[in-house]
């Protein structure tokens, strides 16, 4: 009966509701579609989209779910139609799923694959758990190298395209330009690595943790600016001789740093929105209206993971910058506790590992 049990069940972190988790036992994936795989999860770890779901921002994400979308891991087994994956292939999990078929997939936008897109611990159960089914396998999951660092490739997963897509690519940043990133969390902080690709002459970060801008100026930040007095917008507009800056990126997700961006941008910049928003945010057009400025929104397609692996290979980025804390999965709540009071633990990205 125990060897029947072990088959057939797992422990997953299950959300029950607005500010309801638990870790407990629930059954394990099985295949169900023929492109299907099952993946024996290693590492994993929390997005702050995560957070966003446990405050109840998401109404896609319904209680029974298995929470996460993100991780690495051995693959189980595989659907009959799974050609480029086998039982005990070392996997990245892509937090999309993409088909590669669809009018969305053959646009690179692979967010809004038909059948697929971000539903990983979102529509689907995710990765904080031991074993996750990962539809569209052959075009969402991908080979882990040889020796590469597995920690590094967690945050392969999820957060480095995310900033580099959302904030960095969408947000135009060029050589020699002025970037503002509105947010040193680990969102802001992968966005602040990747636009360094670009050689931008001034990264400004502002926060309102000192601890977070302290970590910004190691990786790479030219300035930092505490927001807490309420002069941020000031302070920016004086060390950019009161012409704003070029890209503005928004990785909060509240209106109130969503509304700071559009204060400091300067005519003919791009606002480049990274944070998930849960409540009206207002435009204010009355202000915006002859700028010559573009807002761009985007869901990650993690289009750029496969550069991302090069540069990871190349060591010419370390994603594991950003790791602060480590738990085994017995100790996802306290993980939880930790990543969720950021400000008190001086917490980056948790790495969950079995």
């Amino acid at each position: 009966m125990n060897a029947m049990t072990k088959l057939t069940t797992m422990k997953a972190l299950v959300y029950h509701g607005p500010g309801e988790k638990a870790w407990e036992e629930h059954a394990k994936p099985t295949v169900i579609d023929p492109t299907d795989a099952i993946v024996r999860v290693t590492k994993t770890t929390i997005c702050g989209t995560d957070l966003h779901i446990l405050k109840g921002d998401l109404a896609s994400c319904k209680p029974g779910r298995i929470l996460g979308h993100e991780g690495v891991g051995v693959v189980d087994s595989v659907g009959p139609a799974v050609t480029a994956f086998k039982a005990g292939d070392r996997v990245l999990i892509s937090c999309v799923s993409a088909c590669g078929k669809c009018q969305y997939c053959r646009k690179g936008m692979f967010s809004h694959c038909t059948t697929g897109g971000w539903i990983l611990g979102n529509t689907i159960d995710g990765t904080q758990a031991q074993f996750v089914r990962t539809p569209h396998a052959d075009t969402s999951l991908y080979p882990i190298p040889e020796g590469a660092d597995e920690e590094a490739l967690v945050m392969l997963s999820d957060i480095l395209p995310t900033g580099f897509e959302c904030g960095v690519l969408n947000g135009k940043v060029q050589p020699g330009a002025t970037v503002a990133i509105v947010g040193s969390g680990p969102i802001g902080l992968a966005a602040l690595l990747t636009a360094q690709f670009y050689s931008p002459a001034e990264i400004i970060m502002i926060d309102l943790d000192d601890n977070r801008l302290a970590v910004a100026k190691r990786f790479g930040a030219t300035q930092t600016i505490n927001s807490t007095d309420g002069h941020a917008v000031e302070t920016l507009m004086k060390l950019t001789d009161n012409k704003g800056v070029d890209t503005a990126i928004e990785a909060v997700g509240i209106p109130a740093t969503f509304e700071m961006c559009e204060q400091i941008i300067a005519p003919g910049g791009v606002i480049a929105n990274i944070g998930v928003h849960g409540v009206q945010v207002a435009l204010h057009l009355e202000r915006l209206w002859d700028r010559n400025i573009s807002i761009t929104t985007r869901l990650v397609d993690t289009a750029s993971t496969p550069m991302l692996l090069d540069v990871l290979g190349a060591h010419k980025i370390d994603p594991t910058l950003l790791i602060t804390h480590r738990f085994k999965f017995d100790d996802i709540l306290e993980a939880y506790e930790t990543f969720g009071n950021a400000a008190k633990t001086k917490a980056l990205k948790v790495l969950i590992e079995a």
